[in-house]
């Protein structure tokens, strides 16, 4: 069976805690002999004008924008000094491009860096779109607003799937998947997007609820799909714990012991997941594992 990823793009948002996503994307790229493309996303001084509003005078804007120049180009360059000391530890080679033509199977892992300075969602979701995975840094609430710009940009916009990256390094990445299964469309195109790491898996299960299915095929015939595809998955149901699918879920995860959980985003509209939260908004913000997203 051929592998199926061959390029990992890693935005790297300032401000984020980044060392568990440089694991998980080695990891992946040695398993998948792939190429860790990662992007530094700088901040753009000229926004600070835009925020500063009403009421201050020239220079204190050009003041202000001075500053935020200079702190942008100090977490820029912690950032890539921490990138760098990654390389080095594990003595990964640097091609300063993506390797062409693919590596060979037995070809040491290669990585790249590109710096896109300003406001640049829209190359990022570009970059993904070519790319097989696009994998995102753990989220935490005083981070870079723009890195759940960047999250939202890959998972809506680019076609491709998104892994959010935990928030400690894992111990074992891909060894136990857990797969949410509802019957969406969402979930049947997490369900087609992990098949890679479902092949080379220890164990798979396939995770349903009442409270979680919708309109669709139910969790049995997810397993059916899977066997076909040589994945021999269980089907686990789960109870809702105090009213939570995403609690429930999580719950399902630890007890199988997963350390890799795929499912598709944002079932409802995305205006009601952003205001009324739901399963997605809860894995994004307490999972303690590696999430495959789809859109």
């Amino acid at each position: 069976m051929p592998n199926e990823i061959r390029r990992i793009l890693l935005p790297l948002n300032c401000g984020q805690i980044i060392e568990p996503a440089l694991d998980v994307g080695l990891r992946l790229a040695r398993a998948f002999h792939a190429h860790l493309a990662a992007v530094l996303i700088g901040d753009d001084p000229n926004e600070t004008a835009t925020l500063a509003g009403e009421g201050l005078s020239g220079a204190m804007i050009n003041d202000m924008i001075v500053n935020a120049e200079h702190e942008a180009q100090r977490r820029l360059l912690q950032t890539r000094l921490t990138f760098n000391k990654f390389l080095a530890t594990h003595d990964i080679a640097w091609s300063g491009q993506d390797p062409s033509p693919a590596p060979a199977e037995d070809a040491r892992v290669t990585t790249s860096l590109d710096s896109l300075s300003g406001s640049q969602l829209e190359q990022v979701t570009w970059l993904a779109r070519l790319s097989d995975l696009t994998l995102i840094p753990h989220l935490e609430s005083g981070d870079d607003p723009r890195a759940s710009e960047t999250l939202h940009a890959a998972l809506f916009d680019s076609g491709r799937p998104v892994i959010i990256a935990p928030p400690t390094i894992p111990g074992t990445l891909g060894r136990r998947i857990c797969i949410a299964w509802n019957g969406t469309a969402e979930a049947a195109v997490a369900l087609r997007a992990i098949l890679p790491c479902a092949r080379q898996a220890e164990a798979v299960s396939v995770l349903c609820s009442p409270d979680y299915q919708r309109r669709g095929p139910d969790g049995d015939k997810a397993v059916e799909y899977l066997a076909r595809h040589g994945v021999d998955a269980t089907l686990i149901r789960f109870t809702p714990q105090d009213c939570s699918v995403g609690v429930a879920l999580l719950g399902a995860c630890a007890s199988f012991g997963a350390d890799m959980l795929a499912m598709g985003a944002y079932s409802h509209s995305r205006l009601r997941q952003m205001i009324l939260g739901g399963v997605t908004r809860h894995v994004l913000e307490h999972a303690p594992l590696t999430v495959m997203m789809t859109r």
